[in-house]
């Protein structure tokens, strides 16, 4: 059984494209949405216990309205 180089004719060479991209491009184009996702941790970490306080402000209850529930007879 021959192999494929010696069944194959022609140019063995293969030709690549000639637009790479340089690793430091890659590197200036991924660090602006690496910075901004960062910062936008940081937003959301700041925002969230700031949201739970809140939230336990308002149903903490001082600032709500009495209820006045009817009383039975029965119960006393």
């Amino acid at each position: 059984m021959q192999s494929f180089r010696e069944n194959s004719s022609g140019n063995p060479t293969v030709t690549v494209p000639s637009s790479k991209i340089s690793s430091e491009l890659l590197l200036s184009l991924a660090t602006g949405p690496v910075l901004l996702a960062m910062l936008a941790n940081k937003a959301i970490n700041e925002l969230l216990p700031e949201i739970g306080l809140y939230s336990e402000e308002i149903f903490r209850g001082d600032r709500l309205p009495m209820l006045n529930f009817p009383q039975n007879p029965k119960d006393s």
